[in-house]
């Protein structure tokens, strides 16, 4: 079920840092009290193939996030112990060492379920029972949260397609720009494109001019 244009539900999931502390994080109460935009990332498992270049993709664009007032989290199904096993394995070996955004650690699924966002499918057998099948770790989706707690996009890969992490950070600009102007960012929108009016006259304009 799509959450854009909603607010992204206010749940406390425990957390591990880059240093092992144990934390609570609500990403809702994350955007809203600390006035900034989420970035809220999950991918399936932990010591997996894909998974860390992911990590480190976002990892090495966090000062451009951090630039466009924009938090990072990280977020699945693994304990806290598992990601800080992983925080402390060498990049050279598999693992997500110098990573330093926080990492979600959804072990109940609480979050991922509200979501909707697990490789879970529910089946009865004869005699009514709930059968689970799949591999009940999430696939690769992401939520950006604007400073309110409104979701402004969400998108889910299958889990052998790894992210783009520079469309975010078009996203995020087009959605500031949309905060900023009043104006609607049109296909393929970067900073310092012409954006347009959303109105007939505002679209006739931009395709004459495009």
């Amino acid at each position: 079920m799509a959450i854009v244009g909603k607010k992204f539900p206010s749940v406390s999931i425990d957390a591990m840092s880059e240093m092992g502390d144990d934390l609570k994080i609500n990403i809702f109460e994350e955007a809203v009290n600390k006035n900034s935009k989420v970035l809220l990332f999950w991918y399936p498992k932990d010591f997996t193939f894909v998974c860390p270049t992911e990590l480190h993709a976002f990892q090495a664009a966090l000062p451009d996030f951090e630039k466009r007032n924009t938090i990072v989290v990280g977020a699945s199904c693994d304990t806290n112990e598992v990601h800080f096993a992983w925080l402390n394995t060498a990049k050279d070996n598999g693992g997500i060492e110098g990573v330093t955004y926080p990492l979600l650690a959804d072990t109940h699924r609480h979050l991922s379920n509200i979501l909707g966002i697990l490789d879970q499918d529910v089946e009865y057998n004869e005699e009514g029972e709930e059968v689970f099948s799949g591999s009940n770790v999430t696939y690769r989706a992401t939520y950006l949260i604007d400073e309110t707690g409104k979701v402004f996009h969400e998108s889910v890969n299958d889990m052998p397609l790894g992210r783009n992490v520079k469309e975010y950070l078009r996203l995020i600009d087009a959605y500031s720009h949309v905060q900023k102007h009043g104006e609607v960012c049109p296909a393929n929108w970067e900073e310092g494109k012409e954006a347009m009016n959303a109105n007939r006259t505002g679209v006739a304009e931009y395709l004459s001019a495009n």
